[in-house]
């Protein structure tokens, strides 16, 4: 679903699944709270919960495929300087625009320094890299001893596949071809990636409120159909802790050290 982006129509042929090009195409719907990205809002908040206030002044918080930007607004006011490192540049042009220190740059091969962060944010990031080892590896690296990992990310299952994918990408919800199932991560292998890195990651399964869910589906649903779009967002969901991990889950771990 690319909708609202001229930019699309004037591509010859579609895109591979998981092609970066998509978020250039999708510029405009990153800050549409009802748009293409609504959820990546959601669990941005729900990243942001996990992320204490700062405990030291000049505390660096380094968000691995920043986006543009949209975990800023949930740390405002909690102490840390953002870095942003992502590979689509039309993506951070608006970070920055939000407070964001642009870093272009590639999840596997981050240009900064060893232990520099406080805190090293994963977020919606790891099923979208073909080697998600290495992502992790860049993480655990720039970790300070004591300092903070956070992320989300899709599991590796039959269920999260047909979820994320071949229901999610056939409503007006989630873009065609934005993920590659392909490079889904299993939770366990990602536990034990980090520990092999020195973060001890605990993991949980979450997932968005039903009742807000619906409406937001609801309200995509209309603007599809030609209606006007509401100019508030509606009833926003809420991501809540769940038993299984088996689609999406979150996990936060301390560096030892």
């Amino acid at each position: 679903m690319r909708d609202g982006s001229s930019r699309v129509s004037d591509r010859p042929r579609p895109l591979p699944p998981n092609d970066p090009r998509q978020y250039d195409d999708l510029a405009d719907e990153w800050w549409r709270p009802d748009g293409a990205f609504a959820m990546l809002h959601w669990l941005a908040r729900a990243r942001a919960a996990l992320v204490p206030p700062a405990a030291r002044p000049d505390a660096l918080l380094v968000d691995l495929g920043c986006g543009a930007g949209l975990l800023a607004p949930h740390l405002a006011g909690k102490g840390y300087r953002h870095v942003g490192v992502d590979l689509t540049r039309s993506a951070l042009a608006q970070a920055a625009r939000h407070g964001v220190t642009p870093v272009n740059g590639d999840a596997t091969a981050v240009p900064l320094a060893d232990g520099c962060a406080d805190v090293v944010a994963a977020g919606e990031l790891l099923e979208h890299v073909p080697d998600w080892r290495r992502a992790v590896a860049e993480a655990c690296r720039l970790l300070r001893p004591g300092g903070l990992l956070v992320l989300d990310t899709l599991n590796d299952t039959a269920l999260s596949r047909l979820i994320a994918v071949e229901i999610g990408e056939r409503l007006p919800t989630v873009p065609r071809g934005i993920h590659d199932p392909r490079l889904f991560v299993d939770h366990r292998e990602l536990v034990a990636e980090c520990a092999r890195h020195g973060v001890d990651l605990r993991v949980r399964g979450v997932r968005p409120g039903l009742p807000g869910t619906l409406a937001w589906l609801l309200r995509r649903i209309r603007s599809r159909g030609g209606r006007p779009q509401p100019t508030t967002v509606g009833r926003v969901p809420r991501i809540r802790p769940t038993w299984s991990t088996s689609v999406l889950y979150q996990g936060w771990g301390v560096r030892r050290g």
